[in-house]
């Protein structure tokens, strides 16, 4: 059950008193009225909890501003609104300074009013989960800046923490975007070589021949353009880490020489016979399945295990939603500070939106998203209206997907709800390849309901993809 938000009330005139709480409590708020200072402060030292408070400037027994200092002591969370007959500019600065949420002259209009309550605890929610996520983001340095909470995400670290002290090559597997080099500088970071140089090099963005040079150095004259030696990285990393990104795309070629520097520990560059001891730490990471190109005939089963003498996996952002919202936090501080902008957030349809999204870009795609939305939204709270198409469209069941013909007898109502629910339930487990953390999150279930659901429906994973029939389709 939702805990209702409680509201202190200093008001002497008994109209504005009485129209308040009862305007207030019929909204579902706990309202505490008072007519004094005195009375008020009393419920302030008690240990009464408050969320917003509501003050006259002008009380019988003195000024409602010198209630501030009490409430921000005893409630610093809490969000103030300041009521006064008689406003002028220097009393609405006087209270802005004083962390007063918003100054109202009386008369006022009710429904905007209200409407300013709403806001004002809206606000105080969400400055509250701000400073919870911060307190999460307190990452150690050594880690990168790898956000996140989750269990996929801690076993990872863990790991990756655990091997980091020996000298052993790593390959990091994962999609594109998940953060494979993250993970191999905060290795790198952990590790005995962490004061010797981190070179990283993308093997999938070079041809062949410039990608043997960068790694291995050349001669010179050893091609047209080598007008002087030059080190590679595998030179440049001495004592240090050598990170091969992508190194599922690396030629065959290549792929001969980067085994002998592995087995041999040295190598020659090109256009010199001289062999150069090798003393690098290798890290390579691959989004494609190594494995796979092994059958293949498209990657070599030797040097494959070389570099997966410690297999390390990032997991897709799909796997680990419950990050979402301090990776939310964290892309929108860097980028509020970076672009001069002033977003306090995403609002919760929003934020449900970026839960029932299937990120295929993974994080590299949230961190866009955020930034894209910083700099065009400037400020505010992030809504849905704000999110692109992509992101915002309906992941509810529209109705107009739906088409009955009803027979001439009718229709068994009970039967056809039965059948509507086990086909959305069946769409989200063949989408989510009937992982059930999964599509209970789609379908916006409790995990132990939807197994519930599923065992009372007796549903099993049907040999073949599952066709949806004519009349119904869902966009889960």
């Amino acid at each position: 059950m939702k805990e209702k938000k409680t509201i202190l009330l200093v008001e002497d005139e008994s109209s504005v008193r009485s129209v308040l709480f009862r305007k207030l409590s019929h909204r579902g708020y706990h309202v505490i009225t008072s007519t004094l200072l005195g009375e008020a402060k009393s419920f302030v030292l008690s240990s009464l909890k408050i969320d917003l408070a509501i003050i006259d400037l002008k009380l019988p027994d003195g000024n409602g501003m010198d209630l501030m200092p009490l409430i921000q002591k005893t409630n610093p969370d809490a969000e103030t609104i300041i009521l006064t007959g008689y406003g002028t500019i220097e009393l609405a600065v006087s209270a802005s300074k004083q962390g007063v949420f918003q100054f109202v002259t009386k008369p006022f209009e009710l429904t905007p009013f209200l409407k300013l309550v709403d806001r004002a605890l809206f606000h105080k929610a969400l400055v509250a989960e701000n400073k919870a996520l911060k307190s999460h983001l307190k990452v150690d340095k050594k880690e990168q800046n790898i956000i996140g909470k989750s269990t996929e995400l801690q076993n990872t670290i863990s790991l990756a923490k655990r091997i980091a002290d020996s000298d052993t090559t790593v390959l990091i597997s994962g999609e594109s975007g998940t953060g494979k080099e993250l993970i191999a500088k905060m290795i790198h970071k952990n590790s005995p070589r962490s004061g010797g140089p981190y070179i990283a090099v993308n093997c999938g963005a070079l041809s062949e021949d410039l990608l043997e040079s960068e790694l291995f150095g050349h001669a010179k004259g050893s091609f047209t353009g080598a007008v002087d030696d030059r080190k590679g990285r595998f030179c440049l990393a001495k004592g240090g880490t050598l990170f091969l990104d992508e190194v599922g795309d690396m030629s065959p070629r290549l792929q001969v020489k980067l085994l002998r520097a592995l087995q041999e520990k040295n190598y020659e560059p090109v256009g010199s016979q001289i062999t150069i001891e090798s003393d690098v730490r290798i890290l390579a990471a691959t989004h494609k399945n190594l494995e796979k190109m092994v059958r293949s005939g498209d990657f070599r089963e030797d040097l494959y295990y070389r570099l997966n003498v410690i297999p390390l996996n990032m997991p897709a952002l799909r796997e680990r939603k419950s990050d979402i919202a301090l990776l939310v936090h964290h892309f929108v501080s860097k980028f509020n500070s970076e672009k001069n902008r002033h977003i306090e957030g995403v609002n919760r349809d929003a934020f449900d939106c970026l839960m029932s999204h299937n990120w295929p870009g993974n994080i590299r795609e949230l961190e866009n998203l955020i930034e894209r939305l910083t700099i065009i939204k400037s400020k505010g709270v992030i809504g849905v209206e704000d999110l692109p198409k992509q992101y915002s469209k309906n992941k509810a069941v529209d109705a107009k997907t739906i088409a009955i013909n009803f027979p001439e007898g009718g229709v068994d109502f009970n039967s056809m709800v039965d059948d509507f629910e086990n086909q959305i339930i069946l769409q989200a487990l063949a989408k989510t390849g009937w992982n059930k953390n999964q599509a209970a999150l789609l379908l916006r279930l409790n995990r132990t309901t939807l197994i519930e659901k599923i065992k009372k429906k007796g549903l099993t994973k049907p040999e073949e993809p599952r066709v949806p029939g004519p009349n119904l389709h869902l966009d889960l």
